[in-house]
């Protein structure tokens, strides 16, 4: 298919610096199929299957089937002339308890996977947790328990012993603030909790989790490793980024909790105040392991959120409505949001480190009429966005992959199967795959 002027992208890979890497991003609970393979039950079955907490009360155990059907989804993505390939392992693929007793069938999983990939020359880039917290590891309090901390090392060990040799790149954990913060505060995500302990307590282990396994990691000798944060653009509700404690406290939570722990080795001031009597006896010495050396880092970017200062209950303010276009998701479209992230990140945190745009993207609601789907809209979010980042680049920010989200239509967590954030439409019903038009817009941008 040639893309007409409405559909396609107008950048060149020579608007990005050389050796930029270009891939699609996916999760293994949102495509694989937890009821293949010898997966154990994960806390997002349990959280899935408890009345209200899911749309439709829809599951991961299909998903997009791709357990079977890896090599047509990589065809996919060499296709589209894609450099690298993001996926994740599923640790209660790989450890039906958490610990202890390998699953070898969950193992021998990803080793076809990654060769699969190499085959097609495409770079494995691995993130070890996408949230699919063993149910064992849940029971024991999950990210409340730091004993699941050195669990999660052990199985980072596990996976860099295995396939660590043929991984371009590692990233410890996924979106830190969704499995604490989401997950533990506003309880949208498993385990569903909303509980200011619970949340302080996760914050800080799940970072810590990160910490141990990047020591796992560094002793077995691998290097390329990170860490994918989720950063949010914060705003006054006018807009402005000013200088108020509402947006103070704003970007404390979503940003500056995990990047001051991962770079400086230290908490926001204005978290502590409120959090300090619910961390954890003697945090402070794990901050040392949480601020572990990284050779790059991850931002997923998709929203600018406006903030409006209460005086009711922590954290002080309310989420407002904005005025740009949104996705189906309710989310503003701001592709300077993007620039304005890179800029914030590098002048306070991460300076030369190399980054990674590890995901992008937006939910729309595609339909497949006579055989394609018309998505002009993700073509021009993703183009907007690529463009935000080679304006980055262009500053001398260090600029060095950008990886869409999603390859595919999957499971989009608490919504179910209904938000489509794929650049592939999936039939959930048949399994069959129809690429996009924004799919075919990035295969000849990549060209």
């Amino acid at each position: 298919m040639v893309a007409d002027k409405k559909t396609q992208m107008a950048f060149t890979r020579a608007d990005l610096p050389d050796g930029f890497i270009f891939g699609a991003a996916t999760a293994a609970y949102q495509i694989e199929g937890q009821a293949f393979g010898g997966a154990g039950p994960c806390h997002w079955d349990s959280f899935a299957a408890t009345e209200g907490n899911v749309l439709r009360g829809e599951d991961g155990a299909i998903a997009c089937d791709h357990y079977h059907r890896f090599e047509e989804d990589l065809d996919l993505v060499a296709n589209c002339n894609m450099d690298a390939y993001r996926f994740s392992t599923n640790w209660s693929r790989i450890l039906p308890d958490g610990k202890g007793q390998i699953n070898s069938e969950g193992l021998d999983y990803y080793d076809r996977l990654v060769d699969a990939m190499l085959a097609r020359n495409i770079r494995p880039n691995c993130t070890l947790y996408h949230w699919e917290l063993p149910q064992a590891m849940s029971d024991i309090g999950g990210w409340r328990n730091p004993d699941v901390t050195h669990y999660f090392a052990e199985f980072a060990e596990i996976i860099g012993q295995r396939l660590g040799d043929r991984l371009s790149h590692i990233a410890t954990i996924n979106e830190p603030w969704c499995v604490s913060y989401l997950s533990h505060f506003i309880g949208h995500h498993a385990p569903g909790i909303r509980d200011i302990r619970a949340t302080a307590r996760s914050m800080h282990y799940i970072l810590l989790a990160h910490g141990r396994a990047m020591e796992a990691l560094r002793g077995l000798g691998l290097s390329n490793l990170g860490i994918v944060l989720n950063l949010e653009w914060c705003a006054s509700k006018d807009g402005t980024q000013d200088t108020s404690r509402t947006i103070e406290m704003a970007n404390a939570i979503h940003n500056d909790w995990f990047l001051g722990g991962v770079f400086n080795g230290a908490y926001p001031d204005i978290m502590l105040e409120e959090f300090d009597t619910h961390m954890p006896q003697g945090w402070q010495a794990d901050m040392q392991t949480i601020s572990t050396s990284l050779d790059w880092l991850g931002i997923n970017y998709y929203k600018r959120s406006l903030f409006a200062p209460n005086d009711r209950m922590w954290p002080y303010y309310d989420i407002v409505d904005g005025p740009l276009p949104k996705t189906q998701m309710g989310w503003e479209i701001y592709p300077e949001g993007l620039y304005q992230t890179l800029k914030r990140t590098c002048a306070l945190y991460s300076k030369s480190l190399p980054i990674f745009i590890t995901e992008n993207g937006m939910a729309n609601d595609d339909t497949v009429i006579n055989g394609t789907v018309d998505d002009t809209l993700r073509t021009a979010y993703l183009n907007d966005h690529i463009h935000a980042v080679a304006k980055a680049a262009r500053d001398g920010l260090p600029m060095a992959g950008y990886f869409a989200w999603s390859l595919l239509d999957n499971y989009e967590w608490a919504f179910g199967y209904e938000r489509r954030f794929g650049l592939v439409h999936v039939d959930f019903e048949t399994q069959k795959r129809t690429p996009k038009s924004a799919y075919y817009a990035l295969k000849e941008a990549l060209a």
